[in-house]
Parts: structure tokens; C-alpha cells; sequence
């Protein structure tokens, strides 16, 4: 099993409504999940959870057997780096780099950077002619190419993707989310996605929808 979820709960200080309140799910290595729910439902929280980049107040948040919950900061960190690749909506990408700089920098501090790796990946996402450039000179949906490149570099178990598609048009997010779909399956690795849009969510396999915390 790549990730477990049991009993998760989290609150937010000066909260008196828990934005989780006892979530439990499974997700078995090489599935692609897509989580759905209105603005405020839990969604990205839950996904912060999963990736370590926050703390469950109880239940087990599980990957690869190891349990995220009790780890501090440095060690879900650690954790994180190796094993767990996150997607950002506003892409993350660090400005000073060049995009070649960019898609490599999660893969070195990972200890796991192939540089044949890398070259496959700027390929197949049509980065090849843009690697000198710097992210303030490509285009949104060229920005989140970047972002799903240097999150898939490092080869984790398991992809994080919060809102990915949310600031491309259309097509353009359409594009994306095969890409993304595709270089993921190739791996083996799980993915989990979150969206708001119905369209996206059902061209993946699996759906999980939270409302008010809880999945319904």
C-alpha cells in the first residue's frame, strides 16, 4: 500500500470547526486518484498532510508504511524529498534559476539526480529549446511543464498535485494533465489530484469528494 489515511483530523488555531474531521482512505502504488469538494472543503489541507508539508492533529497519515504524524519538520522534510513530489497551482519555480537549473534542484537535494533522467523528461514536456531560459520568460502552461519536471525528476512514489491546471486555459490544461497522467503511469508511481474542476476529475480512474471535512 503507498499511502493509508486513518482517523485524520486536523484544526486550525483560533478555529472552532475542524477542516478535517476523520478522514481514512487507501491508495494502492500505480493509482491515479482525483480529490473534488467546494473552496474551504479540506482539499488542499488534506493534500499538505499527505505530503509532510504539514501536521495532522490525530490519525495516521501514512507512505510507503512509514507514518508522517509524529516526524518534525526536518524529518518529514527528509522524507518528503525523496519519496513524495508535490505540483503547485502558481508553480513554485525559483526565479534566479534557469529552467534546466530548476527542473534538476529538487532531484540534487534528493541525492538522486540522472541527468538521462532529465533529458527524457525536457523532452517529452517540450522543454528542450527552453532550458537557458529563466521561468519570468516562458509561458504558464511552459511554467507548469517546469513544475511537473522538476517534481518528477527525483522519481517519487508518490505525486501531489494541488490545483495544477488551475491557471492555464482550456486546452492548455487539458495538454498538461495528459502529460502529467502519462509521465506518471510510465513510473508506477500514485498520484493525487486536486481539483475543483468536474471535467478534469473525470478523466482520472478514482474520486474522493470531501464536503465539510469528510469524504462523502
Amino acid at each position: 500500500m503507498l499511502l493509508s489515511l486513518r482517523d485524520v483530523t486536523k484544526t486550525y488555531p483560533g478555529s472552532a470547526t475542524a477542516v478535517l474531521g476523520g478522514v481514512s482512505f487507501v491508495l494502492e502504488r500505480g493509482t491515479m486518484l482525483a480529490l473534488t469538494g467546494e473552496s474551504g472543503s479540506g482539499k488542499s489541507t488534506l493534500l499538505h498532510l499527505i505530503g509532510g508539508l504539514d501536521t495532522a492533529d490525530s490519525g495516521v497519515v501514512a507512505v510507503n508504511g512509514v507514518d508522517l504524524t509524529p516526524l518534525d519538520d526536518a524529518g518529514r522534510a527528509a522524507f518528503r524529498r525523496g519519496r513524495v513530489g508535490v505540483i503547485f497551482q502558481q508553480f513554485n519555480l525559483i526565479p534566479s534559476l534557469t529552467v534546466a537549473a530548476n527542473i534538476a534542484f529538487q532531484a540534487r537535494l534528493a541525492g538522486r539526480h540522472d541527468k538521462n533522467r532529465v533529458i527524457a523528461l525536457t523532452d517529452r514536456l517540450g522543454l528542450r529549446d527552453h532550458l537557458h531560459k529563466y521561468p519570468e520568460q516562458l509561458s504558464g502552461g511552459q511554467q507548469q511543464r517546469v513544475a511537473i519536471a522538476r517534481t518528477l525528476a527525483p522519481q517519487p512514489d508518490l505525486v501531489l498535485a494541488d490545483e495544477p491546471t488551475g491557471n492555464l486555459d482550456e486546452a492548455t490544461a487539458d495538454t498538461v494533465l495528459s502529460l502529467l497522467q502519462d509521465l506518471v503511469a510510465e513510473t508506477g508511481a500514485g498520484l493525487v489530484l486536486v481539483t475543483h474542476s468536474e471535467r478534469l476529475a473525470a478523466r482520472l480512474p478514482r474520486r474522493l469528494h470531501l464536503q465539510g471535512g469528510h469524504l462523502a
